[in-house]
């Protein structure tokens, strides 16, 4: 049996670009590039994570180790390797098979869930990160990938319930502390909420957010009756 982080992830595919839109909002993803949503280590190594583009802490991982099985393990790590080459075909079969075996595994679930919102299957998306986060309850990732997936159904309430439980779970989470900020300034109008949770943002990331910075301004100058034009003139990024 090997000691694996299969239950900590690193969800991030797709996302090739956002830089390139300066000035539009969107959900941040946890790293850049983008890595498969789950990465394995093996027994006695620390849990790790890629800092945000922004070079954010990353979240801490809180969930205990789950004991995997050597053949399982190589099928994660098979289906990972696929995933991160872009074959996304290869890898969705890889989770699906990992599933089969240990439904119990809350980052198959997770990979397989951003595989699905990469391709605009959102029901089945959600679908996965909400076995995710059943599987594995104290991942922040994997609340913060769920609440993107909401996000981009209409769903607000519930993505912001999402990120909300990441950050519960670590408050120093700067990636969904940043998308709570976006949705609360572009889809909930809030923008006193919003602009805290910039500003909490910002004081996680170290080596400043410049982008952030202009939004802090533009919501401290923004009218309230131009709000809804404001905001419809910003693009989340993926």
């Amino acid at each position: 049996m090997l000691r694996s982080s299969l239950l900590i992830a690193l969800c991030c595919v797709g996302v090739a670009g956002c830089s390139s839109l300066p000035g539009f909002r969107t959900e941040a993803d946890p790293a850049s590039p983008p890595p498969p949503a789950v990465a394995a280590k093996p027994a006695n190594a620390a849990a790790s994570a890629p800092a945000p583009a922004a070079s954010a802490a990353a979240p801490k991982p809180v969930e205990p180790e789950v004991a995997v099985p050597a053949a399982a393990q190589r099928a994660f790590d098979d289906a990972r390797r696929a995933m991160r080459a872009g074959r996304m075909d290869e890898a969705e079969r890889g989770f699906k098979s990992v599933i089969q075996f240990h439904p119990e595994l809350g980052g198959p679930h997770a990979n397989l869930g951003v595989i699905y919102r990469q391709a605009n299957k959102l029901p089945e998306a959600v679908a996965e990160l909400e076995l995710a986060v059943k599987a594995s309850p104290r991942q922040p990732v994997y609340f913060n990938q769920l609440g993107i997936t909401y996000r981009l159904q209409g769903q607000f309430a519930k993505a912001r319930e999402a990120y909300e439980r990441a950050i519960d779970l670590d408050p120093n989470y700067a990636t969904a502390t940043l998308n709570l900020g976006i949705l609360s300034d572009l889809y909930l109008w809030d923008g006193k909420r919003a602009m805290e949770l910039y500003d909490r943002y910002l004081a996680l990331t170290p080596s400043g957010d410049a982008t952030v910075t202009k939004w802090v301004a533009d919501l401290k100058n923004r009218n309230k009756s131009a709000q809804p034009a404001a905001a419809a003139e910003r693009k989340e990024k993926e």
